[in-house]
């Protein structure tokens, strides 16, 4: 018996470690065709760039160009056309910070300290960002370092910063700029998949009046905020894309709406995580379970799987509202029977949460919380 237990254990971690490792490789491939655009980007602005800084301006020394052009582009999905700002700026406050401390203090290793020292004070005083705060010291290591022996370096170095940036918005605006919508949709996907596989297991634990499945639903929630985080980037991304890209200016429309929802989908989410903290308490607690309210919790799962479909459909979410209200006045008929405090809060959670995938399909405010309102009383 003792072998036998022994070998089943055996057989349980391997599926673990197998289901790890295909769960691994899905995330990296989602990943790969997230970001793969932005490796296109960044080898095309780097080329660009060499040969604008080296071949058309003469530059003898381009290596901060293609470099620039990178930093703009791999930085961040979003906020590019801010980040190439911050770039040159950064560059040109550690020239000018660099040089009068040269003219004041000279050259050496305490100078070089003091230098960078003041450079990056200066930025963070002018309320700069990382962006800025890095070039602003990396060119003042430069300035300080390399004046004696390479003289009249802050002409290339600024030049070089401006194609660098230039080349890089240029990429990801004009020349190969990313699909919005496609992207969006490619991650919206996965995430609300997740989000919708999550709460279903909670009702199912909940019916099932098991404490430690609940845990382990939270466990996941919380392994899944960067899938949250991946898709607030790329709606980022390609808001500035379609504000900023000729190209893709009519899916402006389009993506607002996208936009609007996800911004609810992720406060939807948090506040499913407090409703699922909610249910493990409840169960380890004792505490009496009506039959409605695992179906709620239930109902809320199956609302985030029918808005998946018409979210990336563009189809209006009726089918997701409708599931929506469903979950709430199931929630509230078990409220009215006999429910503990942590019962209480669970459907309490149930309607923050309803309230806000409502406001992901679009609903205004004020109707949101008369529908909850009308629904918890067990109206239609």
């Amino acid at each position: 018996m003792g072998q036998t237990g022994r070998v089943a254990d055996g057989r349980s971690a391997a599926t673990r470690l197998g289901d790890r490792i295909c769960a691994v490789g899905r995330d990296s491939h989602r990943r790969l065709q997230t970001y793969l655009i932005v490796a296109v980007q960044a080898g095309l602005a780097a080329a660009l760039a060499w040969v604008l800084a080296r071949e058309v301006l003469g530059n003898a020394e381009p290596t901060f160009a293609p470099a620039a052009a990178v930093g703009v582009i791999a930085a961040a999905l979003g906020n590019r056309a801010r980040r190439t700002v911050e770039l040159v700026v950064g560059v040109v406050l550690g020239i000018l910070v660099g040089d009068l401390l040269i003219l004041l203090v000279g050259t050496g290793p305490w100078q070089t300290g003091v230098i960078v020292f003041l450079a990056i004070t200066v930025a963070v005083l002018v309320r700069g960002t990382g962006a800025l705060v890095t070039q602003a010291g990396g060119t003042a290591v430069l300035i300080a370092t390399l004046t004696p022996t390479a003289p009249d370096l802050e002409l290339p170095r600024t030049l070089n910063a401006l194609i660098g940036g230039a080349v890089g918005l240029f990429v990801v605006l004009v020349l190969a700029p990313l699909h919005p919508l496609r992207t969006v949709r490619r991650v919206a996907g996965p995430a609300l998949e997740l989000f919708a596989r999550d709460l279903t297991a909670s009702g199912r634990a909940l019916a099932g009046r098991d404490a430690d499945a609940a845990e382990g639903v939270l466990d996941r929630m919380r392994d899944a905020e960067p899938e949250l985080r991946r898709l607030g980037e790329v709606i980022e991304a390609a808001d500035e894309v379609v504000r900023f890209s000729p190209v893709r200016w009519r899916r402006r429309r389009a993506l607002a709406a996208y936009r609007h929802g996800a911004d609810h989908l992720d406060r939807a989410f948090r506040n499913s995580r407090s409703l699922v903290r909610r249910i493990g308490s409840a169960l380890r607690d004792d505490e009496p379970v009506p039959a409605g309210l695992p179906v709620a919790v239930a109902d809320l799962g199956e609302a985030v799987r029918l808005l998946r479909g018409e979210f990336l459909g563009t189809r209006e979410p009726v089918r997701a509202r409708e599931r929506v209200l469903d979950a709430v006045r199931a929630a509230g008929a078990a409220c009215r029977q006999e429910v503990g405090f942590s019962g209480t809060i669970v459907v309490s959670q149930l309607r923050t949460v309803a309230n806000d995938l409502l406001r992901a399909t679009g609903v205004p405010r004020d109707e949101a919380r008369r529908l909850v309102r009308r629904a918890a009383a067990g109206q239609r």
